[in-house]
Protein backbone atom coordinates (compact mmCIF):
# COMPACT_ATOMS: atom_id res chain seq x y z
CA UNK A 1 0.00 0.00 0.00
CA UNK A 2 1.27 3.41 -0.90
CA UNK A 3 0.62 6.53 1.16
CA UNK A 4 2.10 9.99 0.80
CA UNK A 5 4.63 9.43 3.61
CA UNK A 6 5.45 5.72 3.37
CA UNK A 7 5.03 2.49 1.47
CA UNK A 8 3.95 -0.60 3.40
CA UNK A 9 4.45 -4.12 2.09
CA UNK A 10 3.35 -7.29 3.84
CA UNK A 11 3.46 -11.04 3.37
CA UNK A 12 2.49 -14.01 5.49
CA UNK A 13 5.51 -15.11 7.48
CA UNK A 14 6.97 -18.47 6.55
CA UNK A 15 9.53 -18.72 9.33
CA UNK A 16 8.33 -16.64 12.29
CA UNK A 17 6.16 -18.08 15.05
CA UNK A 18 2.42 -17.82 14.35
CA UNK A 19 1.76 -14.98 16.78
CA UNK A 20 4.85 -12.91 15.94
CA UNK A 21 5.13 -9.87 13.70
CA UNK A 22 8.40 -8.99 12.01
CA UNK A 23 9.11 -5.50 10.71
CA UNK A 24 11.81 -4.32 8.32
CA UNK A 25 12.73 -0.81 7.24
CA UNK A 26 14.10 0.41 3.92
CA UNK A 27 15.58 3.82 3.22
CA UNK A 28 17.55 4.34 0.05
CA UNK A 29 20.15 6.92 -0.88
CA UNK A 30 17.55 8.62 -3.05
CA UNK A 31 16.09 10.05 0.15
CA UNK A 32 19.22 12.00 0.99
CA UNK A 33 22.34 11.79 3.07
CA UNK A 34 22.83 9.44 6.00
CA UNK A 35 21.32 11.74 8.62
CA UNK A 36 18.10 12.04 6.58
CA UNK A 37 17.88 8.27 6.11
CA UNK A 38 18.54 7.71 9.83
CA UNK A 39 15.86 10.22 10.82
CA UNK A 40 13.44 8.52 8.42
CA UNK A 41 14.07 5.10 10.01
CA UNK A 42 13.75 6.51 13.54
CA UNK A 43 10.39 8.09 12.71
CA UNK A 44 9.14 4.89 11.06
CA UNK A 45 10.16 2.86 14.13
CA UNK A 46 8.41 5.31 16.46
CA UNK A 47 5.21 5.14 14.41
CA UNK A 48 5.36 1.33 14.37
CA UNK A 49 5.74 1.23 18.17
CA UNK A 50 2.51 3.21 18.51
CA UNK A 51 0.39 1.57 15.78
CA UNK A 52 1.46 -2.07 15.40
CA UNK A 53 0.78 -3.44 18.90
CA UNK A 54 -2.92 -2.88 18.27
CA UNK A 55 -3.27 -3.26 14.48
CA UNK A 56 -0.55 -5.59 13.14
CA UNK A 57 -1.74 -9.00 11.96
CA UNK A 58 -0.23 -12.03 13.65
CA UNK A 59 2.11 -14.16 11.54
CA UNK A 60 2.88 -11.37 9.09
CA UNK A 61 6.12 -9.82 7.90
CA UNK A 62 5.93 -6.07 7.17
CA UNK A 63 8.37 -3.85 5.29
CA UNK A 64 8.13 -0.08 5.59
CA UNK A 65 9.77 1.97 2.87
CA UNK A 66 10.56 5.60 3.58
CA UNK A 67 9.59 8.22 1.04
CA UNK A 68 11.01 11.63 0.20
CA UNK A 69 8.92 13.44 2.84
CA UNK A 70 8.93 10.86 5.67
CA UNK A 71 11.66 12.69 7.60
CA UNK A 72 9.89 16.07 7.48
CA UNK A 73 6.16 15.40 7.61
CA UNK A 74 4.14 15.94 10.80
CA UNK A 75 4.33 12.84 12.98
CA UNK A 76 0.53 12.60 13.25
CA UNK A 77 0.33 12.41 9.45
CA UNK A 78 2.92 9.63 9.44
CA UNK A 79 0.98 7.69 12.09
CA UNK A 80 -2.31 8.16 10.23
CA UNK A 81 -0.75 6.94 6.98
CA UNK A 82 0.72 3.90 8.73
CA UNK A 83 -2.62 3.12 10.36
CA UNK A 84 -4.48 3.45 7.05
CA UNK A 85 -2.04 1.27 5.11
CA UNK A 86 -1.93 -1.34 7.89
CA UNK A 87 -5.70 -1.63 7.97
CA UNK A 88 -5.89 -1.90 4.17
CA UNK A 89 -3.24 -4.63 4.02
CA UNK A 90 -4.81 -6.56 6.89
CA UNK A 91 -8.14 -6.41 5.10
CA UNK A 92 -6.50 -8.01 2.05
CA UNK A 93 -5.08 -10.84 4.18
CA UNK A 94 -8.18 -11.36 6.29
CA UNK A 95 -10.49 -13.99 4.85
CA UNK A 96 -13.75 -12.46 6.03
CA UNK A 97 -12.72 -8.94 4.97
CA UNK A 98 -13.58 -7.04 8.16
CA UNK A 99 -9.95 -6.21 9.05
CA UNK A 100 -10.46 -6.97 12.74
CA UNK A 101 -7.71 -9.32 13.82
CA UNK A 102 -6.17 -10.04 17.16
CA UNK A 103 -3.10 -7.91 17.94
CA UNK A 104 0.18 -9.70 17.49
CA UNK A 105 2.80 -10.24 20.15
CA UNK A 106 5.80 -9.93 20.32
CA UNK A 107 7.03 -7.30 17.89
CA UNK A 108 10.40 -8.13 16.36
CA UNK A 109 12.23 -5.13 14.96
CA UNK A 110 14.90 -5.51 12.27
CA UNK A 111 17.33 -2.64 11.84
CA UNK A 112 17.80 -1.74 8.24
Amino acid sequence: MVASTLILQAAPSLSAPENAVRVGYTTTRKLGKAHIRNRTRRRLRAAVREIFPQYAAAGTDYVLIGRYNTADCPFEKLKNDLLWTTKKINKLFNKNGNGDEEPARPLSDSAG
